[in-house]
């Protein structure tokens, strides 16, 4: 069973950094994309920055210039540099892994339990 464990939330002030952690471990075949998603209280989930296989990342628009996805795609890690955090970015934030666990096996998203992420004004 793929399992990913999330570490580095907590609570900062505004104008503030925090770094997220994210590892997946278990048995899994290839990882196509990491990446974060978070959920504020009586809001959607959404998502917050996506690193493909490929390459390419995708950022909201919210948080552009200011976090920083990257991936270690050997150890199945992904990290989210939080600079400059405003009050609006509280909210739990969880690591989803899309992936396959086996050739040619279809692709199942994977989720963290999510850690919280508290800005004070």
């Amino acid at each position: 069973q793929v399992q990913l464990m999330e570490s580095g939330g907590g609570l900062v002030q505004a104008g503030g950094s925090l770094r997220l952690s994210c590892a997946a471990s278990g048995v899994i075949f290839s990882i196509n994309a990491m990446g974060w998603y978070r959920q504020a209280p009586g809001k959607q989930r959404e998502l917050v920055a996506l690193v493909f296989s490929g390459g390419s990342i995708n950022y909201a628009d919210s948080v552009k210039d200011r976090f920083t996805v990257s991936r270690d795609n050997a150890q199945m890690t992904v990290y989210l540099q939080m600079n400059s955090l405003k009050p609006e970015d509280t909210a739990v934030y969880y690591c989803n892994a899309l992936g396959s666990n086996y050739p040619d096996g279809p692709n199942r998203n994977y989720w963290g339990q999510g850690t919280q992420v508290t800005v004070s004004s």
